[in-house]
Protein backbone atom coordinates (compact mmCIF):
# COMPACT_ATOMS: atom_id res chain seq x y z
CA UNK A 1 0.00 0.00 0.00
CA UNK A 2 1.40 3.56 -0.77
CA UNK A 3 0.56 5.14 2.02
CA UNK A 4 2.30 2.96 4.63
CA UNK A 5 5.07 5.24 6.31
CA UNK A 6 5.42 3.39 9.82
CA UNK A 7 5.31 0.66 11.93
CA UNK A 8 1.71 1.30 12.72
CA UNK A 9 1.25 1.03 9.12
CA UNK A 10 2.68 -1.80 8.33
CA UNK A 11 0.20 -3.25 11.62
CA UNK A 12 -2.80 -2.22 9.53
CA UNK A 13 -1.42 -4.02 6.66
CA UNK A 14 -1.29 -7.16 8.41
CA UNK A 15 -4.85 -6.66 9.89
CA UNK A 16 -5.71 -6.63 6.63
CA UNK A 17 -4.63 -9.23 5.06
CA UNK A 18 -6.28 -11.99 7.59
CA UNK A 19 -9.32 -9.38 7.67
CA UNK A 20 -10.15 -9.74 4.50
CA UNK A 21 -9.41 -13.50 3.55
CA UNK A 22 -11.46 -14.08 6.64
CA UNK A 23 -14.60 -12.10 5.06
CA UNK A 24 -14.22 -13.72 1.95
CA UNK A 25 -16.89 -16.64 3.46
CA UNK A 26 -19.69 -14.20 3.40
CA UNK A 27 -21.29 -13.65 0.21
CA UNK A 28 -24.56 -11.80 1.50
CA UNK A 29 -23.29 -8.18 -0.35
CA UNK A 30 -24.58 -6.74 -3.73
CA UNK A 31 -25.77 -3.89 -5.35
CA UNK A 32 -27.07 -0.96 -3.33
CA UNK A 33 -30.36 -0.01 -4.51
CA UNK A 34 -29.47 3.51 -3.54
CA UNK A 35 -28.62 6.45 -5.67
CA UNK A 36 -27.29 9.20 -3.79
CA UNK A 37 -25.60 12.26 -5.28
CA UNK A 38 -22.68 14.02 -4.21
CA UNK A 39 -23.82 17.19 -2.20
CA UNK A 40 -21.04 19.51 -2.35
CA UNK A 41 -19.40 18.38 0.91
CA UNK A 42 -18.66 15.22 1.47
CA UNK A 43 -16.69 12.37 -0.15
CA UNK A 44 -17.85 10.28 -2.61
CA UNK A 45 -21.57 9.62 -3.80
CA UNK A 46 -23.77 6.22 -4.53
CA UNK A 47 -25.13 4.56 -7.50
CA UNK A 48 -27.79 2.25 -7.62
CA UNK A 49 -26.80 -0.02 -9.81
CA UNK A 50 -23.74 -2.63 -9.19
CA UNK A 51 -21.58 -2.84 -5.97
CA UNK A 52 -18.89 -5.16 -5.34
CA UNK A 53 -17.46 -6.36 -8.60
CA UNK A 54 -20.61 -5.82 -10.53
CA UNK A 55 -21.39 -3.23 -12.77
CA UNK A 56 -23.07 -0.06 -13.00
CA UNK A 57 -25.65 1.61 -15.36
CA UNK A 58 -22.92 2.90 -17.76
CA UNK A 59 -20.39 -0.08 -18.04
CA UNK A 60 -18.12 0.80 -14.77
CA UNK A 61 -16.57 -2.02 -12.64
CA UNK A 62 -17.75 -1.22 -8.93
CA UNK A 63 -16.24 -3.14 -5.70
CA UNK A 64 -16.16 -2.74 -2.12
CA UNK A 65 -13.73 -3.13 0.61
CA UNK A 66 -15.03 -5.94 2.02
CA UNK A 67 -13.55 -6.66 5.36
CA UNK A 68 -14.52 -8.31 9.15
CA UNK A 69 -13.85 -5.73 11.87
CA UNK A 70 -12.23 -8.75 13.79
CA UNK A 71 -12.30 -12.27 13.59
CA UNK A 72 -12.45 -13.09 17.25
CA UNK A 73 -15.54 -15.16 17.87
CA UNK A 74 -17.58 -16.03 20.98
CA UNK A 75 -19.03 -18.40 19.32
CA UNK A 76 -17.79 -22.21 18.28
CA UNK A 77 -20.44 -22.85 14.92
CA UNK A 78 -18.92 -25.89 13.80
CA UNK A 79 -18.41 -24.74 9.81
CA UNK A 80 -16.88 -20.60 10.79
CA UNK A 81 -14.03 -21.05 10.11
CA UNK A 82 -13.36 -17.57 12.61
CA UNK A 83 -14.76 -19.79 15.47
CA UNK A 84 -13.57 -19.57 18.71
CA UNK A 85 -11.92 -23.59 19.30
CA UNK A 86 -10.20 -22.46 15.57
CA UNK A 87 -6.24 -22.30 15.87
CA UNK A 88 -5.95 -19.10 13.29
CA UNK A 89 -4.30 -15.77 13.10
CA UNK A 90 -7.06 -13.46 15.18
CA UNK A 91 -6.92 -9.57 14.02
CA UNK A 92 -9.22 -6.47 15.32
CA UNK A 93 -9.33 -2.98 13.65
CA UNK A 94 -10.30 -0.09 15.36
CA UNK A 95 -12.86 2.19 13.56
CA UNK A 96 -10.11 4.27 13.10
CA UNK A 97 -8.58 1.72 11.20
CA UNK A 98 -11.68 0.85 9.32
CA UNK A 99 -12.10 4.52 8.16
CA UNK A 100 -8.61 5.04 7.48
CA UNK A 101 -8.20 1.99 4.56
CA UNK A 102 -11.97 3.31 3.83
CA UNK A 103 -10.75 6.82 3.07
CA UNK A 104 -7.14 5.85 1.58
CA UNK A 105 -8.85 3.06 -0.91
CA UNK A 106 -11.25 5.31 -1.97
CA UNK A 107 -8.94 8.24 -2.72
CA UNK A 108 -7.42 5.59 -5.06
CA UNK A 109 -10.36 4.71 -6.55
CA UNK A 110 -9.65 0.88 -5.59
CA UNK A 111 -13.64 1.23 -4.43
CA UNK A 112 -16.27 2.85 -4.07
CA UNK A 113 -17.96 1.40 -0.95
CA UNK A 114 -17.79 -0.64 2.32
CA UNK A 115 -18.69 -3.65 3.07
CA UNK A 116 -18.36 -4.45 6.92
CA UNK A 117 -19.39 -7.07 9.20
CA UNK A 118 -17.67 -9.12 12.34
CA UNK A 119 -17.21 -12.09 14.43
CA UNK A 120 -18.18 -11.38 17.85
CA UNK A 121 -16.15 -9.92 20.14
CA UNK A 122 -17.02 -9.56 24.01
CA UNK A 123 -21.00 -9.55 23.27
CA UNK A 124 -23.34 -8.92 20.33
CA UNK A 125 -24.25 -5.66 21.93
CA UNK A 126 -20.50 -4.87 22.23
CA UNK A 127 -19.64 -5.60 18.75
CA UNK A 128 -22.83 -3.80 17.59
CA UNK A 129 -22.02 -0.59 19.21
CA UNK A 130 -18.22 -0.96 17.48
CA UNK A 131 -19.57 -0.98 14.01
CA UNK A 132 -21.95 2.00 14.80
CA UNK A 133 -19.42 3.68 15.63
CA UNK A 134 -16.75 2.93 12.80
CA UNK A 135 -19.87 3.86 10.39
CA UNK A 136 -20.86 7.06 12.58
CA UNK A 137 -16.87 8.20 12.14
CA UNK A 138 -16.88 7.58 8.38
CA UNK A 139 -20.01 9.71 7.91
CA UNK A 140 -19.78 12.22 10.87
CA UNK A 141 -16.10 12.72 11.32
CA UNK A 142 -14.43 12.08 7.68
CA UNK A 143 -17.43 12.71 5.66
CA UNK A 144 -17.92 9.80 2.97
CA UNK A 145 -21.02 10.07 1.28
CA UNK A 146 -20.28 6.81 -0.22
CA UNK A 147 -22.13 2.91 -0.01
CA UNK A 148 -22.40 1.67 3.12
CA UNK A 149 -23.31 -2.12 3.98
CA UNK A 150 -22.97 -3.90 7.37
CA UNK A 151 -24.06 -6.58 8.99
CA UNK A 152 -26.39 -7.02 12.05
CA UNK A 153 -25.34 -8.92 14.98
CA UNK A 154 -28.14 -11.35 16.12
CA UNK A 155 -28.24 -10.48 20.26
CA UNK A 156 -27.06 -7.10 19.85
CA UNK A 157 -29.49 -4.59 21.47
CA UNK A 158 -32.53 -2.96 19.37
CA UNK A 159 -30.90 0.79 20.17
CA UNK A 160 -27.77 -0.25 18.49
CA UNK A 161 -29.31 -1.85 15.25
CA UNK A 162 -31.07 1.32 14.85
CA UNK A 163 -28.20 3.95 15.30
CA UNK A 164 -26.41 2.21 12.86
CA UNK A 165 -29.58 1.85 10.37
CA UNK A 166 -30.04 5.51 9.85
CA UNK A 167 -26.45 5.67 9.05
CA UNK A 168 -26.14 3.13 6.03
CA UNK A 169 -27.48 2.17 2.90
CA UNK A 170 -28.01 -1.88 3.13
CA UNK A 171 -28.13 -4.19 6.49
CA UNK A 172 -27.88 -7.40 6.29
CA UNK A 173 -28.74 -10.43 9.29
CA UNK A 174 -27.42 -13.82 8.27
CA UNK A 175 -29.76 -16.77 8.72
CA UNK A 176 -26.95 -19.15 8.37
CA UNK A 177 -28.35 -22.32 7.87
CA UNK A 178 -31.96 -23.30 6.44
CA UNK A 179 -33.66 -24.69 8.99
CA UNK A 180 -33.70 -24.05 12.97
CA UNK A 181 -32.63 -28.02 12.78
CA UNK A 182 -29.63 -27.56 11.25
CA UNK A 183 -28.91 -24.35 13.29
CA UNK A 184 -29.14 -26.53 16.84
CA UNK A 185 -26.97 -29.53 15.02
CA UNK A 186 -23.80 -26.94 14.04
CA UNK A 187 -23.80 -23.73 15.84
CA UNK A 188 -25.35 -24.59 19.21
CA UNK A 189 -24.30 -20.61 20.24
CA UNK A 190 -26.80 -19.41 17.98
CA UNK A 191 -31.19 -19.64 17.94
CA UNK A 192 -33.26 -18.72 15.19
CA UNK A 193 -35.55 -15.95 16.83
CA UNK A 194 -32.19 -14.23 17.56
CA UNK A 195 -31.53 -14.18 13.85
CA UNK A 196 -34.98 -13.75 12.83
CA UNK A 197 -35.85 -10.49 15.47
CA UNK A 198 -33.29 -7.83 14.35
CA UNK A 199 -34.50 -8.73 10.45
CA UNK A 200 -37.96 -7.76 12.03
CA UNK A 201 -37.14 -4.77 12.86
CA UNK A 202 -34.63 -3.78 10.23
CA UNK A 203 -38.26 -4.41 8.21
CA UNK A 204 -40.44 -2.15 10.54
CA UNK A 205 -37.72 0.52 10.85
CA UNK A 206 -37.94 0.67 7.07
CA UNK A 207 -41.75 0.80 6.52
CA UNK A 208 -41.69 3.17 8.83
CA UNK A 209 -39.03 5.27 7.89
CA UNK A 210 -40.72 5.47 4.69
CA UNK A 211 -43.92 6.81 5.65
CA UNK A 212 -41.86 9.49 7.74
CA UNK A 213 -40.45 10.16 4.18
CA UNK A 214 -43.71 10.91 2.63
CA UNK A 215 -44.46 13.79 5.42
CA UNK A 216 -40.92 14.81 5.98
CA UNK A 217 -38.85 15.85 3.15
CA UNK A 218 -35.25 15.72 5.54
CA UNK A 219 -36.23 12.96 7.33
CA UNK A 220 -33.15 10.63 7.41
CA UNK A 221 -33.15 7.24 5.62
CA UNK A 222 -33.27 4.44 7.20
CA UNK A 223 -31.59 1.49 5.56
CA UNK A 224 -32.57 2.99 2.23
CA UNK A 225 -31.31 -0.06 0.17
CA UNK A 226 -32.72 -2.65 1.78
CA UNK A 227 -31.83 -5.93 3.77
CA UNK A 228 -30.53 -8.94 2.72
CA UNK A 229 -29.62 -12.89 4.31
CA UNK A 230 -27.12 -15.34 3.83
CA UNK A 231 -27.64 -19.43 3.93
CA UNK A 232 -25.12 -22.02 3.86
CA UNK A 233 -26.06 -24.84 1.42
CA UNK A 234 -24.76 -28.34 1.75
CA UNK A 235 -23.53 -28.52 5.51
CA UNK A 236 -26.86 -29.55 6.47
CA UNK A 237 -29.66 -32.27 4.88
CA UNK A 238 -32.02 -29.79 4.01
CA UNK A 239 -33.61 -30.38 0.46
CA UNK A 240 -33.43 -27.77 -2.03
CA UNK A 241 -37.33 -27.83 -1.72
CA UNK A 242 -37.23 -26.52 1.86
CA UNK A 243 -34.21 -24.03 0.33
CA UNK A 244 -36.14 -22.51 -1.90
CA UNK A 245 -39.64 -22.40 0.08
CA UNK A 246 -37.50 -21.24 3.14
CA UNK A 247 -36.59 -18.15 0.61
CA UNK A 248 -40.11 -17.64 -0.52
CA UNK A 249 -41.60 -16.81 3.42
CA UNK A 250 -38.09 -14.31 3.70
CA UNK A 251 -39.12 -12.49 0.70
CA UNK A 252 -43.00 -12.23 1.73
CA UNK A 253 -42.89 -12.34 5.51
CA UNK A 254 -39.65 -9.95 5.95
CA UNK A 255 -39.35 -8.11 2.32
CA UNK A 256 -35.86 -9.05 1.90
CA UNK A 257 -34.12 -7.91 -1.38
CA UNK A 258 -31.59 -10.57 -1.32
CA UNK A 259 -31.77 -14.04 -0.03
CA UNK A 260 -27.97 -15.56 -1.31
CA UNK A 261 -26.55 -19.42 -1.31
CA UNK A 262 -22.93 -20.15 -0.21
CA UNK A 263 -22.18 -23.88 -1.17
CA UNK A 264 -20.88 -25.20 1.96
CA UNK A 265 -16.55 -25.50 2.02
CA UNK A 266 -15.61 -27.64 4.82
CA UNK A 267 -12.59 -24.94 6.03
CA UNK A 268 -12.73 -26.65 9.90
CA UNK A 269 -12.39 -30.13 9.31
CA UNK A 270 -15.10 -30.91 12.08
CA UNK A 271 -16.13 -34.65 11.81
CA UNK A 272 -19.24 -33.93 12.26
CA UNK A 273 -19.91 -32.15 9.40
CA UNK A 274 -19.98 -33.57 5.96
CA UNK A 275 -17.64 -35.13 3.46
CA UNK A 276 -17.69 -33.24 -0.04
CA UNK A 277 -15.85 -36.00 -2.37
CA UNK A 278 -17.25 -34.09 -5.00
CA UNK A 279 -16.12 -30.58 -3.48
CA UNK A 280 -18.56 -27.40 -2.58
CA UNK A 281 -22.44 -28.20 -4.27
CA UNK A 282 -21.06 -25.06 -6.58
CA UNK A 283 -24.14 -26.87 -9.51
CA UNK A 284 -27.14 -27.11 -6.61
CA UNK A 285 -26.08 -23.13 -5.47
CA UNK A 286 -26.13 -21.77 -8.94
CA UNK A 287 -29.58 -23.97 -9.44
CA UNK A 288 -30.94 -22.27 -6.30
CA UNK A 289 -29.86 -18.68 -7.90
CA UNK A 290 -31.67 -19.37 -10.52
CA UNK A 291 -35.01 -20.76 -8.85
CA UNK A 292 -34.96 -17.76 -6.47
CA UNK A 293 -34.22 -15.20 -9.57
CA UNK A 294 -37.98 -17.32 -10.63
CA UNK A 295 -39.36 -16.40 -7.58
CA UNK A 296 -37.87 -12.22 -7.87
CA UNK A 297 -38.95 -11.53 -11.24
CA UNK A 298 -40.79 -14.53 -12.73
CA UNK A 299 -44.19 -14.75 -11.18
CA UNK A 300 -42.82 -18.34 -9.80
CA UNK A 301 -44.12 -19.60 -6.82
CA UNK A 302 -41.78 -22.43 -5.10
CA UNK A 303 -44.65 -25.04 -5.04
CA UNK A 304 -44.65 -24.95 -8.65
CA UNK A 305 -41.01 -25.49 -9.25
CA UNK A 306 -40.44 -28.74 -6.63
CA UNK A 307 -41.95 -30.69 -4.49
CA UNK A 308 -42.18 -32.86 -1.75
CA UNK A 309 -41.91 -35.76 -4.40
CA UNK A 310 -39.55 -33.98 -6.14
CA UNK A 311 -36.96 -32.21 -3.74
CA UNK A 312 -34.05 -31.71 -5.75
CA UNK A 313 -33.56 -29.44 -8.48
CA UNK A 314 -32.71 -31.65 -12.13
CA UNK A 315 -28.76 -31.24 -12.58
CA UNK A 316 -29.79 -31.15 -16.74
CA UNK A 317 -32.29 -28.60 -17.04
CA UNK A 318 -32.18 -24.49 -15.27
CA UNK A 319 -35.26 -24.78 -13.21
CA UNK A 320 -37.54 -22.77 -15.80
CA UNK A 321 -36.67 -25.45 -18.65
CA UNK A 322 -37.17 -28.12 -16.01
CA UNK A 323 -41.06 -26.38 -15.41
CA UNK A 324 -41.86 -26.39 -19.19
CA UNK A 325 -40.70 -29.90 -20.33
CA UNK A 326 -43.34 -31.22 -17.17
CA UNK A 327 -46.35 -28.45 -18.17
CA UNK A 328 -46.42 -28.93 -22.21
CA UNK A 329 -49.87 -28.58 -21.63
CA UNK A 330 -49.19 -24.91 -21.56
CA UNK A 331 -47.24 -24.86 -25.05
CA UNK A 332 -46.83 -23.50 -27.67
CA UNK A 333 -46.96 -19.76 -26.64
CA UNK A 334 -47.80 -17.54 -29.28
CA UNK A 335 -45.63 -14.80 -29.26
CA UNK A 336 -47.81 -12.13 -30.49
CA UNK A 337 -51.08 -12.76 -28.49
CA UNK A 338 -49.83 -14.02 -24.92
CA UNK A 339 -49.71 -11.65 -22.10
CA UNK A 340 -46.68 -10.44 -20.30
CA UNK A 341 -46.84 -13.51 -17.72
CA UNK A 342 -46.85 -16.36 -19.87
CA UNK A 343 -44.05 -14.68 -22.03
CA UNK A 344 -42.12 -15.21 -18.84
CA UNK A 345 -42.71 -18.67 -18.71
CA UNK A 346 -41.28 -19.47 -21.73
CA UNK A 347 -37.28 -20.93 -21.45
CA UNK A 348 -34.96 -18.09 -23.39
CA UNK A 349 -37.43 -15.61 -23.21
CA UNK A 350 -36.01 -13.13 -20.17
CA UNK A 351 -37.78 -9.60 -18.51
CA UNK A 352 -36.57 -7.45 -20.65
CA UNK A 353 -36.93 -9.40 -24.01
CA UNK A 354 -40.46 -9.87 -22.90
CA UNK A 355 -41.19 -6.31 -22.29
CA UNK A 356 -39.63 -5.42 -25.95
CA UNK A 357 -41.92 -8.33 -27.40
CA UNK A 358 -45.05 -6.50 -25.88
CA UNK A 359 -43.69 -3.38 -26.87
CA UNK A 360 -42.45 -3.97 -30.14
CA UNK A 361 -45.78 -6.14 -31.37
CA UNK A 362 -48.03 -3.15 -30.75
CA UNK A 363 -46.29 -1.87 -34.17
CA UNK A 364 -46.58 -4.94 -36.14
CA UNK A 365 -46.45 -9.07 -36.44
CA UNK A 366 -42.82 -10.56 -34.88
CA UNK A 367 -41.10 -13.38 -36.66
CA UNK A 368 -38.55 -15.38 -35.38
CA UNK A 369 -35.93 -12.59 -36.95
CA UNK A 370 -37.35 -10.36 -35.09
CA UNK A 371 -37.53 -12.15 -31.68
CA UNK A 372 -33.68 -12.65 -32.15
CA UNK A 373 -32.46 -8.84 -32.66
CA UNK A 374 -34.90 -8.06 -29.44
CA UNK A 375 -32.47 -10.57 -27.53
CA UNK A 376 -34.61 -13.79 -27.22
CA UNK A 377 -32.20 -16.99 -26.96
CA UNK A 378 -34.02 -18.84 -29.73
CA UNK A 379 -31.83 -22.47 -29.22
CA UNK A 380 -34.12 -22.65 -25.89
CA UNK A 381 -37.15 -20.65 -26.72
CA UNK A 382 -37.87 -22.42 -29.94
CA UNK A 383 -39.57 -25.48 -28.55
CA UNK A 384 -42.33 -23.92 -26.94
CA UNK A 385 -43.46 -20.91 -29.12
CA UNK A 386 -45.16 -20.10 -32.48
CA UNK A 387 -45.17 -16.57 -34.69
CA UNK A 388 -48.14 -16.14 -36.04
CA UNK A 389 -49.17 -19.72 -35.66
CA UNK A 390 -46.23 -21.56 -36.89
CA UNK A 391 -42.90 -22.99 -35.02
CA UNK A 392 -39.48 -22.18 -36.59
CA UNK A 393 -39.34 -25.35 -36.55
CA UNK A 394 -41.14 -29.06 -36.85
CA UNK A 395 -40.73 -29.84 -33.08
CA UNK A 396 -42.54 -32.82 -31.46
CA UNK A 397 -44.37 -32.00 -28.12
CA UNK A 398 -42.89 -34.48 -26.35
CA UNK A 399 -40.74 -34.15 -23.20
CA UNK A 400 -38.13 -36.77 -24.10
CA UNK A 401 -37.31 -35.44 -27.36
CA UNK A 402 -37.45 -31.54 -26.07
CA UNK A 403 -35.04 -32.23 -23.16
CA UNK A 404 -32.56 -34.29 -25.47
CA UNK A 405 -32.34 -30.85 -27.68
CA UNK A 406 -32.05 -28.92 -24.66
CA UNK A 407 -29.03 -31.17 -22.86
CA UNK A 408 -27.92 -33.37 -25.64
CA UNK A 409 -25.12 -31.76 -28.67
CA UNK A 410 -26.14 -34.36 -30.90
CA UNK A 411 -29.79 -33.88 -30.76
CA UNK A 412 -29.73 -30.22 -30.49
CA UNK A 413 -30.79 -28.01 -33.35
CA UNK A 414 -27.68 -27.00 -34.94
CA UNK A 415 -28.04 -23.31 -36.50
CA UNK A 416 -26.00 -21.46 -38.92
CA UNK A 417 -23.58 -18.46 -38.01
CA UNK A 418 -26.23 -16.05 -38.60
CA UNK A 419 -28.30 -17.73 -35.38
CA UNK A 420 -31.35 -18.16 -37.38
CA UNK A 421 -31.00 -20.32 -40.75
CA UNK A 422 -30.79 -24.29 -38.92
CA UNK A 423 -30.55 -28.06 -40.23
CA UNK A 424 -31.71 -30.88 -38.77
CA UNK A 425 -29.02 -33.45 -38.37
CA UNK A 426 -29.26 -36.22 -39.77
CA UNK A 427 -28.64 -39.70 -40.07
CA UNK A 428 -25.80 -39.11 -42.54
CA UNK A 429 -24.17 -36.17 -40.53
CA UNK A 430 -20.88 -35.65 -42.08
CA UNK A 431 -19.07 -35.46 -38.77
CA UNK A 432 -20.03 -38.74 -37.88
CA UNK A 433 -18.01 -39.85 -41.10
CA UNK A 434 -14.32 -40.59 -41.87
CA UNK A 435 -15.28 -40.63 -45.42
CA UNK A 436 -18.28 -38.96 -47.43
CA UNK A 437 -21.70 -40.65 -47.97
CA UNK A 438 -22.41 -42.13 -51.52
CA UNK A 439 -25.26 -41.75 -53.61
CA UNK A 440 -25.73 -45.49 -53.46
CA UNK A 441 -26.01 -45.78 -49.35
CA UNK A 442 -28.29 -42.63 -49.57
CA UNK A 443 -30.72 -44.45 -52.02
CA UNK A 444 -29.97 -47.17 -49.79
CA UNK A 445 -31.34 -45.24 -46.77
CA UNK A 446 -34.18 -43.58 -48.29
CA UNK A 447 -35.91 -47.24 -49.13
CA UNK A 448 -35.29 -48.86 -45.43
CA UNK A 449 -32.46 -51.18 -47.02
CA UNK A 450 -29.60 -49.29 -44.53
Amino acid sequence: MEYLKNPQDKAIEDKLQILTDAAKYDVACTSSGVDRPGDGKSIGSCVAAGICHSFSGDGRCISLLKILLTNECVYDCKYCRNRNSSDIPRATFTPEEVCTLTMEFYRRNYIEGLFLSSGIIGSPTFTMELIYRTVWLLRNRYRFNGYVHVKAIPGAAPEAIEQTGYLVDRMSVNLELPTAEGLRSLAPNKHRKSILTPMRQIQNGIQINRGDLVLYRNAPKFVGGGQSTQMIIGATPESDYQIINVAENLYRKFELKRVFYSAFVNVTGDKSLPALPGGPPLLREHRLYQADWLLRFYGFRAEELLDEKRPFFNVMLDPKEDWAVRHLERFPVEINRAPIEELLRVPGIGVKSARRIVAARRSGSLAFGDLKKIGVVLKRALYFITCNGRMMYPVKLDEDSIVRGLTSEKDRVQFGSDGMSYRQLSLFDDAAFTRPVTVQERQQAAVGQL
